[in-house]
């Protein structure tokens, strides 16, 4: 006797199947964050009378790269219900309708971009830097690893076409994303969910030769055919620069703030006033400046070295709220940290990894900023009606 897609009617059935499958609704699809039972996956539930449990689960597709995770918790689920002895967990896959119904029930028909609706409250920060070398992916990935750490659903979106390097640093460097129906679910990566155009190159080492239109193509791609599912805030990681994707953002996503990354050093910090003074122009706010590579301790001492000079990051902050008209705060200042740079070369958050260090302290604490914001009201429903009607 067996449950046959308990998700139409799971009161259908009594007894330790329909245990089993309440205990299922547990399970998350790993890279769609909903439970396997709301999704449609658990084909079938089957108790044997000596206690062995037989669970048919449908993958999105075949070749999903987290089926072992899928099988380990689908078995940890069904364990714990009491007279279950054994667990078998059979894998089939989706059909081509199936896939169109969990497309549709989660995006709908229509494509748009869910974090530019009136309603969203999805706290959106573009990480720009006015020159490269400065450790603008470093932090974004950090700042994204801390905050999912702290409770928070965050996705990070790597807009830096032509130099994209957080999957290496998230380590799922080489990883493609799974896709249903046309619609691109984000690689899971040290809790955060990640999509990359690395991802969809033919070898990691290619290059992408594109000019602007395609590469607003390419932004425009990733904010409506990715599944982000309900974010509480999205990273971009931009180029350096003041070029395509900064103005395409600004049609994109205008209501995404900027967080700009400069160093100390005041020829970086007149370089990143341009970065954060896009701004202006596509009428984005200027959330905060970070000023990265602050100061370095003296191995042998423990005294601040200012390697790079200092004031830069209060300057372009400064600089930033006469140009903008508003105040725009130093967000904080992240020290040198050879760490960060090894980490990063070995797929390890350095927040995560080293979590007592001043940098990693530095970081979580603008991650705390980040993330602290209240969500506000608007766009949502607060079920009144007019008195008296």
């Amino acid at each position: 006797m067996g449950v046959t897609n308990p998700g139409n009617d799971p009161s259908a059935s009594g007894g330790v199947e329909q245990q089993v499958y309440e205990a299922l609704a547990s399970v998350n699809d790993p890279e769609i964050h909903r439970p396997i039972t709301e999704l449609g996956m658990v084909a079938d539930v089957a108790v044997g009378p000596d206690g062995h449990v037989r669970v048919t689960v449908l993958l999105t597709v075949s070749g999903c790269p987290l089926r072992d995770t899928i099988v380990r918790d689908v078995t940890a689920a069904a364990s714990r219900v009491a007279g279950v002895r054994s667990v078998e967990v059979v894998l089939d896959v989706m059909s081509d309708e199936q896939r169109v119904g969990l497309r549709e029930k989660l995006r709908g028909p229509a494509k748009d971009i869910p974090f530019a609706k009136p309603g969203s409250l999805t706290r959106v920060y573009a990480v720009a830097s006015g020159k490269g070398g400065v450790g603008k992916s470093s932090l974004t990935v950090n700042l994204a690893a801390a905050l999912a750490d702290d409770g928070f659903s965050v996705g990070v979106l790597d807009a830096d076409i032509y130099g994209h390097s957080t999957p290496r640093m998230l380590g799922v460097g080489g990883i493609r994303p799974t896709v249903v129906d046309g619609m691109i679910l984000p690689v899971p990566a040290n809790g955060v969910r990640l999509i990359s155009t690395e991802m969809f190159k033919p070898e990691r080492s290619a290059p992408v030769a594109w000019r602007g239109p395609m590469l607003h193509r390419a932004l425009e791609q990733f904010l409506t055919d990715v599944y982000w599912g309900d974010l509480d805030v999205m990273l971009l990681d931009l180029p350096p620069g003041t070029g395509d994707i900064a103005i395409s953002l600004g049609q994109l996503l205008p209501n995404a703030e900027i967080v700009v990354v400069t160093t100390p050093q005041l020829a970086a910090a007149e370089v990143a006033e341009r970065a954060g003074s896009i701004g202006v122009q596509t009428r984005q706010r200027v959330f905060g400046v970070i000023e990265n590579m602050a100061w370095l301790a003296c191995p042998h001492c423990g005294e601040q070295l200012d390697i790079f000079g200092s004031g830069g990051g209060a300057t372009v902050a400064e600089a930033l709220g006469r140009a903008t008209g508003t105040t725009v705060p130093l967000l904080g200042s992240v020290p040198v940290d050879p760490g960060l740079r090894e980490d990063a070369d070995a797929g390890v958050p350095f927040v995560l990894s080293r979590p007592d260090t001043p940098a990693a302290r530095a970081i979580r604490e603008v991650a705390t900023r980040l993330g602290r914001r209240e969500r506000g009201l608007a766009g949502m429903s607060l079920g009144l009606s007019p008195a008296g009607r």
